[in-house]
């Protein structure tokens, strides 16, 4: 539900009508190939045994796994199954950095192999038992795993493609803001099962992970709200949307530590501080990160690894759930965890994602021509439009 139909929509409606379907071609497909990158190897790659850094490939083509076979107290086929909706809407997300101006094999090549090279050694190092799993890194659902490789990467193609043909020059807004506003609440609903179900029960924790997502969605779609109505003179769906993406996204990491005060707190925060990386990013950095997957997604998950640190707590009650409840050391020790986490996760993404991207832009290219920018993806890569009326 939160890649297809949900993100897909979600994204389709904010590019011009002309590319509407390459961005859902990009989601459909993504979807697709990244299943089966999964079977072949990316599960094992994030979840078998292996080193600090990396999972072996004893589980490749899911060797061993069978229906007997458990992971905890559920069957691993069901665990491998459920991480492998992560792992299809990480590289998803990165399509809003590059939007409207990449070829379409070159974004299947890239997507492909960045699952395998970021997404999964990634996994490991946090849930898989790698380095950072074995700090105590907090990370219930994806702050870092999901978010933080997510939006770095999103950014680093951003800067590495190039604005698109009259950015800040040509007004670009949505074509379709019902179907944006369908997709953001098929989001929402899904994020009840991203970060609900990384409790991996049915069970308390599950239900207040539930219950954390949707107060800091609320929040934050809120206080976006206020602060566009407050500098702009008018709300929009468009920004209410948004700060409910900020406010699901910031509370990820934290969904399964802290109570319903803590998350009343971060989706405040996560309103404000996504709103403001968001004009920053667009009108002094003049970055085209098209669909403001760094400033909402990234950024939000890195405030929300870090936040995580400081609110989570023992004692999930409604105003209990503050980090001081533990422990003045405990909780700065904890955020000195969270911080390596995050640095860790943003140097080796931006780095290893530069490197995709001149390895694939060298071997099949990764930018369309000027004239199939003007014309539009859906014609020029596809021969398709997404409206015949």
């Amino acid at each position: 539900m939160m890649t297809l139909p949900g993100l897909a929509l979600f994204y389709g409606g904010l590019v011009r009508v002309k590319n509407v379907l390459s961005v859902l071609m990009q989601c459909f497909a993504i979807t697709c190939a990244v299943s089966i990158i999964w079977l072949i190897g990316g599960y094992s790659l994030a979840f078998a045994e292996g080193s600090a850094w990396l999972g072996g490939l004893q589980k490749a083509m899911f060797s061993g796994i069978g229906r007997e076979s458990m992971s905890g107290d559920i069957p691993e086929i069901l665990f491998a199954l459920f991480q492998l909706t992560f792992a299809v809407i990480t590289p998803a997300l990165i399509v809003g950095g590059f939007a409207e101006r990449i070829k379409f094999s070159g974004m299947l090549i890239f997507c492909v192999a960045w699952s395998l090279v970021v997404y999964s050694p990634v996994t490991h190092w946090v849930w898989g038992g790698g380095w950072l799993g074995e700090m105590g890194l907090l990370d219930f659902a994806g702050g870092t795993v999901v978010h933080i490789t997510a939006g770095v990467a999103a950014l680093v193609a951003a800067i590495y493609l190039g604005p698109r043909d009259g950015f800040t020059k040509v007004p670009m807004p949505p074509h379709n803001m019902t179907m944006t506003v369908t997709g953001a609440g098929l989001l929402w609903v899904g994020w009840f099962g991203f970060n609900g179900g990384s409790a991996l029960a049915a069970n308390g924790d599950a239900a207040m992970a539930m219950l954390v997502t949707h107060i800091s969605a609320s929040m934050g779609a809120l206080t976006w709200m206020t602060l566009e109505w407050w500098k702009f003179g008018k709300p929009s769906a468009l920004g209410i949307v948004t700060g409910m993406v900020a406010g699901l996204g910031t509370i990820t990491p934290a969904s399964g530590f802290v109570g319903p005060g803590g998350a009343l707190i971060i989706g405040l925060l996560a309103g404000i501080t996504c709103f403001y990386a968001t004009l920053y990013i667009k009108k002094v950095l003049k970055i085209d990160d098209s669909l403001d997957v760094f400033p909402v997604r990234g950024v939000g998950g890195i405030l929300g690894t870090f936040l995580a640190g400081i609110f989570a707590s023992t004692e999930l009650g409604v105003f209990s759930g503050f980090g001081f409840a533990d422990g003045i050391s405990s909780m700065l020790g904890q955020v000195k965890v969270q911080l390596i986490g995050i640095v860790a996760t943003f140097v080796y993404t931006a780095i290893t994602t530069y490197v995709l991207l001149r390895i694939v832009d060298a071997v099949v290219g990764l930018r369309v021509e000027k004239e199939g920018e003007y014309e539009g993806l859906d014609l020029a890569l596809h021969d398709e439009r997404g409206y015949d009326l």
